[in-house]
């Protein structure tokens, strides 16, 4: 397995628990004005689906992001959700995935697309796709609370990280040389 993936994933998921710790059980389900009625809740339920979708399919060999299950006790549950986090991580660090799989997608009824894909190319497409839930997810806090604190790099691609380091670039402001 690829470690830089894994360290890639690890983080991400480690960033998203550390946000989940700092909501109240309230505040984790509320719906929220910012995120069109969403919580962070179903925004963390999203994401968490996604991984277990992944580790689903190495079973079957196929990979179909459709067939969530939509577990409500994951967005109403701050230590669920958590817990699934921490399987999620347990699963991908012991897996031994196939060489190949098939990814299923389906943009409307008739038309079902197979595509051929690998678990690590996968694990790419759910690390941006967590990147990208927790952006939401960081709005949806500072609704919520505007001294809530995350890391710097909470919601930000890596390229974006690594843009602003050489442009100088801190919290969208660029700095005086």
């Amino acid at each position: 397995m690829n470690q830089p993936l894994l360290s890639q994933t690890e983080s991400v998921l480690r960033q998203l628990t550390y946000a989940i710790d700092l909501l109240s059980h309230v505040d984790y389900k509320r719906p929220l004005e910012n995120l069109s009625g969403s919580s962070i809740g179903q925004h963390v339920r999203h994401v968490i689906e996604f991984y277990q979708c992944l580790m689903h399919g190495l079973e079957e060999y196929v990979v179909n992001y459709d067939r969530r299950v939509r577990d409500k006790m994951i967005e109403e549950s701050r230590e669920f959700s958590i817990q699934c986090i921490n399987k999620i991580l347990f699963e991908i660090e012991r897996a031994d995935p196939p060489k190949l799989l098939t990814l299923e997608v389906a943009y409307d009824s008739e038309n079902n697309i197979s595509l051929s894909t690998t678990f690590e190319r996968e694990l790419v497409y759910n690390i941006e796709h967590t990147i990208h839930h927790m952006a939401l997810i960081k709005i949806g806090m500072k609704e919520i609370n505007s001294e809530l604190t995350l890391p710097a790099e909470f919601g930000l691609a890596t390229s974006t990280i690594r843009h602003q380091q050489q442009n100088h670039v801190y919290g969208n402001v660029f700095t005086q040389k």
